[in-house]
């Protein structure tokens, strides 16, 4: 099978791995100069299944009215003029009641934790380092109120057979000695120790090596101006030079992007970019650094140690397609960082980024058929791209060839919009 895969990001990347090792001839398409300049470039670095979740949760839109008036606070809502974004906040407030919210996540958590197995499978088979890391990852709990949060998230983690501990401080101090200096900003922790960390970009990089060295076809910083429908089908794609490419199958891997260019065929994608931001700093004292990923529940921010350097991710901009850096937002970042790890590095020394997560409103991603004859699906993962790619690019690969699937198709197909 001739496949042309648009997107050359982790979703993107993996998919035309996986693709091309079950045996298809395989075409990486991104109108950027390299993989992973988007998206991938510089997220929170988390593989957290235990983390997988939707944001339409039980207590979220009432949370959403009063961040309204808080200036840092972790979700930010600008009118972007269009009626999708509209059409979008509603399905997603649809997905906000008790028994949507255990839903969706009892779909995403199995997918997560499939695409962690397959990522450790291919570190193995390929030798892939990308600053892994193994050691678990734990939600910092500041007040009470957060600890009987956490007492019901780690319930729903036990049903559905996640491993989790609920720590104590000293517990906290444990495994994350670096917050012994802010001891009294801790109240406990929900520790889950089978996440785990690594630098999304270099891991996209390398393996994007891999794929074109064992006979991938990259192209970068070509854009694909459309899909190529004929005779009810797409068999390729048209370059915005006017060069056509055909292939018995298109992956759309393009994150935000993949919404335009389904517009044409009438079919309507539900994926709407979601802003969030990250800083980068070089370590100075790594003793005085988190070990694995901290998350900090109060701020909704991430900390990630890689080797020498601190990533530290958050916040949600729903403000449509705005690439601008936010100062107010990056100064939140920095702000979290001072005040729970303040020796690890010098501040000023810090590389801000931004990127647009495509989300869907119920947090599930939309990976296998799209309905029309030979296109494919593999987008929507929001802020969990990076935890669930291997497994997202597997599963696709398998549908697409007809084997048969680990997880059930219907949970992450376009139709449950329908």
């Amino acid at each position: 099978m001739k496949v042309i895969v648009v997107g050359a990001g982790v979703i993107g990347v993996t998919s035309a791995h996986y693709l091309n090792a079950a045996g298809c001839t395989v075409t990486l398409l991104d109108a950027l100069p390299g993989p992973a300049r988007g998206t991938s470039f510089a997220n929170a670095g988390q593989v957290s299944p235990g983390y997988a979740a939707p944001w339409a949760a039980p207590g979220i839109p009432l949370k959403a009215l009063r961040w309204l008036f808080d200036r840092d606070a972790p979700l930010k809502l600008r009118p972007d003029g269009s009626w999708f974004q509209l059409v979008w906040l509603a399905r997603m407030l649809a997905n906000c009641s008790h028994a949507a919210y255990e839903r969706n996540k009892a779909r995403m958590v199995p997918l997560a934790e499939y695409s962690r197995d397959c990522l450790r499978s291919l570190r193995a088979e390929l030798d892939l380092h990308y600053d892994e890391r193994s050691l678990g990852t734990l939600q910092l709990l500041r007040d009470p109120a957060q600890l009987v949060a956490a007492r019901r998230d780690a319930a729903i983690l036990d049903r559905i057979g996640v491993q989790n501990q609920l720590l104590d401080v000293a517990g906290v101090l444990e495994y994350e000695p670096a917050l012994a200096r802010v001891a009294d900003r801790v109240a406990g922790g929900l520790r889950l120790p089978n996440d785990e960390t690594g630098d999304c970009r270099r891991f996209t990089e390398r393996l994007a090596e891999h794929a074109a060295a064992a006979g991938v076809q990259t192209r970068y910083g070509v854009d694909v101006a459309a899909l190529l429908y004929r005779n009810g089908q797409v068999n390729g794609v048209r370059l915005e030079s006017g060069e056509e490419l055909v292939a018995d199958a298109v992956v759309l891997a393009a994150g935000c992007a993949s919404r335009a260019l389904l517009r044409p065929l009438r079919l309507g994608l539900p994926v709407y970019p979601v802003k969030g931001y990250s800083i980068t700093l070089p370590l100075h004292q790594p003793d005085a650094a988190p070990r694995s990923t901290v998350l900090d529940e109060t701020n909704k921010v991430a900390l990630t140690r890689f080797d020498t350097r601190l990533r530290v991710g958050g916040m949600a901009e729903v403000a449509g397609f705005d690439l601008r850096i936010q100062p107010e937002r990056i100064a939140v970042l920095k702000r979290v960082t001072a005040e729970l790890f303040p020796d690890a590095g010098d501040l000023s020394e810090v590389e801000a980024w931004t990127g647009l997560r495509p989300m869907t409103p119920d947090g599930t991603p939309l990976v296998g058929a799209s309905g029309v004859p030979g296109l494919w699906l593999n987008t929507g993962h929001g802020t969990l791209g990076w935890t669930m790619a291997c497994g997202s690019a597997r599963l696709l690969a398998d549908l697409m060839l007809g084997r048969p699937a680990a997880l059930p198709a219907a949970d992450y197909a376009l139709s449950r919009y329908s």
